[in-house]
């Protein structure tokens, strides 16, 4: 509660009709005043007999990606129309505690009463943002894959290469290269893709946020720890993958080398 009170046995279908509305609400119509004690009226062509009794913090409503609408609740007893109603019940402990004593309460009160759809809040929020969460590890299994199929073609890309310059590596270590100068050589190679796939890289990949932002929940398309994260990561697969043909070129036969064709 921000203002006034809440609803209280008084507020039946006998008393006077009264309601609680949210932030958003009052932002929308107290025109920077409060509404505390005003009347207002649903729909067009009624009476303003509905006095606004307090005030509650905005919390979400049908979308919890979605802007909190402007809100008013009013009391169950005094809606004529009242076809079914979401229960929300506030424990300690876990939801299969607590749901065989709600379950039990509610067949006392009315053993015809229907409950349905019983679940944690938790569960709730998981199934507004299903979709959200699909397009997620949809993403992340395609950047899993995206991230191997570079790797491959990394390793592909330098093998070749070392293979190209065996006879160069050969005269290298015959002019007095030593193994750590022929791995550095190569790993050189591999830090130059890296720099140059970076600097290309980092402007798409925000781009991509950027629009993936009005997609998901909750994303950040500023989020420098993801982009710091994915720069390291791609570095780490990228010397892991160039690590093998600079062994590989380390392990080369001058003489052999001189003779390759």
């Amino acid at each position: 509660m921000m203002e006034g009170r809440v609803f209280q046995e008084s507020d039946s279908a006998k008393g006077p009709k009264v309601a609680v509305v949210n932030q958003a609400f009052v932002k929308k119509f107290g025109n920077g005043q409060s509404l505390l004690g005003k009347r207002m009226q649903i729909g067009s062509g009624g009476k303003n007999d509905i006095e606004i009794v307090g005030v509650v913090k905005d919390v979400k409503y049908s979308q919890v990606k979605d802007e909190v609408p402007p809100m008013y609740y009013l009391p169950y007893r005094q809606d004529p129309n009242l076809g079914s109603a979401t229960i929300y019940v506030g424990s300690a402990t876990g939801v299969a505690a607590v749901l065989p004593e709600v379950r039990r309460v509610v067949a006392e009160l009315d053993p015809n009463l229907p409950m349905e759809s019983a679940r944690s809040m938790e569960a709730q929020v998981k199934e507004n943002i299903l979709m959200e969460r699909f397009v997620s590890t949809l993403a992340a299994a395609f950047a899993v894959l995206a991230t191997l199929l570079a790797a491959v073609g990394l390793y592909g890309v330098l093998s070749y290469t070392v293979a190209r310059r065996t006879r160069e590596i050969g005269i290298r270590l015959a002019v007095g290269a030593d193994a750590p100068n022929i791995r550095n050589m190569v790993m050189k190679e591999v830090g130059w893709m890296v720099a140059i796939g970076v600097v290309l890289g980092l402007p798409a990949a925000y781009g991509l946020m950027r629009f993936a932002e009005s997609l998901l929940y909750e994303l950040k398309s500023g989020d420098v720890g993801i982009m710091a994260s994915a720069v390291v990561m791609i570095a780490v697969v990228s010397l892991g993958a160039g690590y093998a043909p600079a062994r590989k070129a380390m392990q080369v036969e001058p003489v052999e080398a001189l003779r390759y064709e």
